[in-house]
């Protein structure tokens, strides 16, 4: 052995200590005012030692057993599914745990112990199951993979967040605890998790010769008696049992699954024993040492902060420096764009007969739905005065943000070859919410001029650093993904920070997130209209480019287009149209991602068809929205950005699963 090959073999080794060194001294700054306390028979009521025994200790003992579980599931899904982007939170599976776990505790609010892991575990499958079975379909393509979970967890939060939103007064702690919360207030949860957490880690353990078998690939690993598929099977129910149990006790804690894994790799820990061994303790490490960083910088207000969120402040800007570290994977999901030969092509006739079709679906939405007394039936004239004022202006607004969203998943998903981008997989919509939020804290009474201009700068900055790490990496899909995830989990985790910290202005932000069109007004509508008119003429004018600049910049240079710009003009497009569509719909609406997708399916290649049938299908997913939040739970009324992820997300799985793996 090589003295380069013993260092690395000490890597993995070396940063589990260290962070857990780090971890166990900011440990130590909290317990020792108080740790005599702890050693003495106190005869009185003493709080400070109640505090430290039934709070801060199993607080301490659940951060370690949470974040070893959730490394442990990674690196096991990860080395069974040959996918460096596969964790509980990419394949969506902790989100399939927490619905099921708030629709359940909807009907039994004193579930708990044994049944809420039974419940977790069924949800947790049940997304698994769908996730793989798209995948299957592909081939087991990691972009095919990683897509399915983001919408599957998408669409799964979403359901959840409309489930806490009618049952506020229920299920209000849930805004906390989803977000990953490891306050404590007894042993029950680190009493409970270890037990299980040490009985799945060493069924993981005993697999470790078998997942390295699976290196070898099918044929040799079965030439030496290995049933590959029992093995994959078994390692995918101990990964997600591990994240089932974990989402039960402490609600979604997603980026340490995907980063502790990349972590001990990077480090040197090649085989897979050494990475079943240290990868679990890297991940115990860090979100300790995160939780503990949080308690020290926050104080008393710790209680109400999600650790999950704040880890994803620690865990994006690592895994942002480990990109260009990452091997390129070679995935064998079908390139839509570089198979059109493979596509069926549709005639312009369907494309002009879906206009009236969705001229039918506005008028619907404006005047059929329910009186007060909830029958269902068209809206009479004489209550037109009292009733198109309102809800004439949301539907417009609506159906001009899902158009210039549309539009800008065709203009990200052209520019970068990868059929996952969108403003909101990409974390640009997060972006223009962070952009928004910083006008509410920075100018007194922010105009929707400063609010546009705020967005469009924090969307315009999470486009260029997307840029220059893909100019690294070739503009590989995989990595801007990453980038992608960690920038949006970042901005996420900053948002919710903000908003559990009690400011009023906090609530704002929220509505923004969840897509709340209950405000747009007349001018707001009219704002809306116009900035969507005003981008879909300039990307319809920079139709050339973007049939032209996904053939390479070499080959679009020798055509006279000048690369840089335009490449920069699209992307500040993008980003602006971004920006007044979050104003309207929020960073959650997905169809950014859904539209380029319906257009693909239909068969539209060329860009300036595709940007039609992307706007059409972007504005009329989020009118169905706007029209399905306002009757579905009537009078009640939820927020069509997260309705418009549970109309499209079943379409666009549907449309995946007819997507055969490419011969």
């Amino acid at each position: 052995m090589t003295r380069v090959e013993t260092s690395k073999s000490y890597g993995a080794p070396v940063v589990a200590l260290t962070l857990l060194a780090l971890a166990g001294l900011l440990a130590w700054h909290q317990l020792a005012p108080d740790w005599s306390r702890l050693l003495q028979q106190q005869a009185g009521y003493d709080p400070q030692r109640l505090l430290l025994l039934y709070s801060t200790l199993p607080r301490i003992a659940t951060a370690l057993l949470a974040g070893a579980a959730l490394s442990l599931s990674g690196s096991l899904l990860q080395q069974v599914l040959r996918n460096p982007l596969a964790s509980p939170s990419t394949l969506g599976i902790s989100a399939g745990a927490n619905l099921t776990l708030v629709a359940v505790m909807l009907a039994f609010p004193a579930l708990q112990g044994l049944s809420r892991d039974v419940v977790a575990l069924f949800g947790s499958a049940a997304a698994a199951s769908v996730v793989f079975l798209i995948g299957a379909r592909r081939g087991f393509s990691p972009l095919a993979l990683v897509l399915a979970g983001l919408i599957v967890g998408v669409w799964c939060g979403a359901l959840a967040a409309i489930l806490v939103l009618m049952n506020e007064r229920y299920l209000s702690g849930l805004f906390i605890w989803g977000a990953g919360s490891l306050a404590q207030q007894s042993w029950t949860i680190p009493l409970s998790l270890l037990p299980k957490v040490t009985i799945l880690a060493v069924a993981a353990l005993l697999m470790a010769r078998p997942l390295s078998l699976i290196e070898l690939g099918e044929s040799g690993a079965s030439g030496l008696g290995l049933s590959v598929k029992r093995t994959r099977i078994a390692a995918v129910c101990v990964a997600i049992a591990l994240a089932a149990i974990v989402t039960s006790a402490v609600g979604i804690i997603g980026f340490i699954g995907l980063i502790a894994p990349r972590i001990a790799q990077l480090a040197g820990a090649r085989h897979m024993k050494s990475q079943l061994i240290w990868s679990p303790l890297i991940g115990a490490g860090l979100l300790l040492l995160t939780d503990e960083a949080l308690l020290l910088l926050s104080g008393a207000s710790s209680t109400f902060l999600p650790t999950g969120a704040i880890t994803a402040l620690i865990g994006a800007p690592l895994l942002l420096l480990m990109l260009p570290r990452l091997k390129a994977m070679r995935g064998n999901a079908p390139n839509s764009m570089q198979n059109a030969a493979h596509a069926v092509h549709i005639s312009r006739t369907l494309l002009h007969a879906s206009i009236p079709v969705l001229v039918l679906l506005l008028i619907g939405a404006v005047f059929f739905g329910r009186a007060p007394e909830g029958a269902w039936t068209l809206l009479s004239l004489r209550h037109w005065p009292d009733v198109l004022p309102y809800r004439l202006p949301r539907i417009v607004g609506a159906f001009a943000a899902g158009t210039m969203l549309g539009v800008v998943g065709t203009i990200l998903q052209r520019l970068s070859g990868n059929e996952m981008a969108s403003p909101e997989v990409l974390g640009i919509s997060a972006g223009a919410t962070l952009g928004v939020t910083a006008a509410l804290f920075i100018l007194p009474a922010p105009g929707m001029a400063a609010q546009l201009g705020f967005g469009g700068l924090g969307a315009f900055a999470v486009l260029i650093a997307m840029f220059l790490y893909g100019i690294r990496s070739g503009f590989a899909p995989e990595r801007v993904l990453l980038t992608g995830i960690a920038l949006g989990a970042m901005l996420d985790a900053f948002i919710s920070v903000l908003a559990a910290g009690g400011d009023p202005r906090a609530m704002i932000v929220m509505q923004w997130m969840s897509g709340s069109t209950y405000l747009v007004d007349a001018p707001k509508a009219i704002a809306a209209t116009t900035a969507a008119a005003i981008g879909l003429a300039l990307a319809f004018l920079a139709h050339r480019w973007l049939d032209l600049l996904p053939l390479g910049p070499q080959a679009a240079q020798a055509i006279g287009i000048r690369v840089n710009q335009a490449r920069a003009s699209l992307f500040a497009l993008a980003a602006a149209m971004t920006a007044a569509a979050t104003l309207v719909v929020g960073p959650l609406s997905f169809i950014g991602l859904m539209g380029p997708h319906l257009a693909r399916e239909l068969g539209l290649r060329r860009a300036a068809p595709q940007l039609t049938g992307s706007a059409l299908a972007g504005g009329g997913l989020m009118v169905l929205a706007d029209w399905f939040g306002r009757m579905i739970a009537f009078p009640y009324q939820m927020p069509a950005g997260l309705v418009s992820a549970l109309v499209g997300a079943p379409l666009l799985l549907l449309l995946l699963m007819k997507r055969r793996k490419a011969t």
